[in-house]
């Protein structure tokens, strides 16, 4: 399936080295006018994508495996992102929810209530990125419960604003000469079955007991958790980990947060990473794979909760910008059109097979881990969990040079981890990781 723009011809092709010379020129004019802060991971520029390639302004046709960090997961250009986008803005592009409301916030807020988990009664409010997302989520949840303090996970990352890089666990780049940073942020053991071997139950008591001891659980506002990390390294927490603590913050009176930004519409093979084992969050913070790539996040959450905040006290001038909604409405329709938690699914056995293959021949690959289309591999100094940052940096480079763009993470920067679009094909797919597997042989 493609959803992409430009009927761009689905398939791998290299006309020049990569980074090709015109986006080389092009470096050189970002290096004057760009702050270097802003990084670049693979310096081309692109012109055209679509289905499961990108497009340079060399001519050079690259696999995409990252999906714009999880975001153009209908792929880009999407065909009813793309309507819905160029009707709205024919009609108008803003005039902000808070003075005159306009019915596509509304339909996205009553999309949101019927796809997140639980049947309870549920409301929405709108902004435009993940972090805006989980700092408003924190704002409800200490109004609603009269608590202030916030529990986060080892490897955990929700954001770049001041709040949440407090709850993000890794230092550089994200925290470090940031500070300070904002109060009563409590950190507790995440489960990561690759270096704790506890079960999801011991991993949980592990974590509680961190939680009732340090923080005491009647000063909780919230427990907020990824139900599979991303920028940390795409740990799966162990079978009944995200349960035992979902029920020992609902016998608390703690609010679950669930920080599906990375996870949801999809992506793991279920609409939320929540449902695989029927969690039931009180919050969910929702954003990247929403709009097709159009700046959109949502907190949708127990509708009493979210009506907890005084008017006025949740909002902001381009929350909900109604190009955005019609971004997500189309984004959903895409979804439900062509199954894509059925195709996530179908993309994971492809990416589970070909990786737990590489593994048997490379022992530096330690572990092979994730759920749908948002799977990784942990590289450590064999027989070992020592990281190997070294060889996956070079591993990932060689991606790059041969046309794949691939991604790193993991508080160890020992992990790569694969994204495709949801629009790629199989034999795109297959061939992306080809390459890899090329790239862990010329790097041995």
């Amino acid at each position: 399936m493609q959803t992409g723009g430009p009927a761009l011809p689905q398939q791998r092709s290299l006309v020049t080295e990569i980074p090709g010379p015109e986006s080389m020129a092009r470096l050189d004019r970002k290096k004057a006018h760009v702050a270097d802060g802003v990084g670049t991971t693979l310096p081309v520029f692109v012109v055209a994508a679509g289905g499961g390639v990108l497009l340079d302004v060399d001519g050079n046709s690259l696999i995409d495996l990252g999906s714009g960090i999880a975001v153009t997961s209908v792929g880009n250009a999407a065909p009813g992102v793309v309507s819905r986008v160029q009707e709205q803005v024919a009609a108008f592009t803003h005039t902000c929810f808070m003075v005159t409301p306009y019915d596509g916030y509304v339909d996205v807020c009553e999309q949101l209530a019927e796809l997140t988990p639980g049947d309870h009664a549920k409301k929405s409010a709108l902004f435009n990125s993940g972090a805006e997302a989980v700092e408003n989520a924190v704002k409800i949840a200490r109004v609603a419960t009269g608590r202030d303090a916030v529990a986060v996970f080892d490897h955990a990352y929700h954001g770049r604003t001041n709040l949440t890089m407090a709850m993000t666990a890794k230092n550089m780049p994200y925290k470090n000469g940031f500070g300070p940073f904002a109060g009563e942020v409590y950190r507790a053991p995440m489960s990561y079955p690759l270096r704790d071997g506890l079960s999801g139950p011991e991993a949980a008591a592990r974590a509680i007991d961190v939680l009732e001891k340090q923080v005491g659980a009647d000063n909780l506002a919230c427990v907020a958790i990824e139900p599979i990390q991303g920028e940390g390294g795409f740990v799966v927490p162990a079978p009944g980990f995200l349960p035992a603590l979902a029920a020992w913050a609902r016998e608390h009176g703690v609010l679950l947060l669930a920080d599906e930004i990375q996870t949801g519409f999809c992506r793991t093979g279920d609409w939320f990473a929540c449902d695989d084992e029927g969690v039931v969050p009180d919050l969910v913070t929702l954003a990247k794979g929403l709009a097709g790539g159009l700046p959109l996040a949502a907190v949708t959450g127990r509708a009493e909760l979210m009506d907890a905040v005084h008017v006025g006290g949740l909002g902001g001038t381009y929350g909900g910008n109604p190009v955005a909604c019609a971004a997500g409405l189309g984004a959903i329709e895409e979804m439900r059109s062509h199954d894509l938690v059925g195709r996530a699914r179908e993309l994971g056995a492809v990416l589970e097979r070909r990786l737990r293959a590489l593994a048997e021949t490379h022992p530096v690959i330690a572990d092979v881990r994730g759920r749908g289309a948002m799977m990784a591999i942990e590289l450590c100094e064999p027989g070992t969990t020592t990281p190997d940052a070294a060889r996956t940096a070079a591993v990932s480079s060689a991606c790059h040079r041969a046309g794949v763009v691939t991604l790193t993470c993991g508080t160890w920067g020992n992990v790569i981890r694969f994204l495709p679009p949801l629009a790629i094909s199989d034999a795109l797919l297959e061939e992306a990781l080809d390459v890899v597997a090329e790239a862990f042989a010329a790097t041995a």
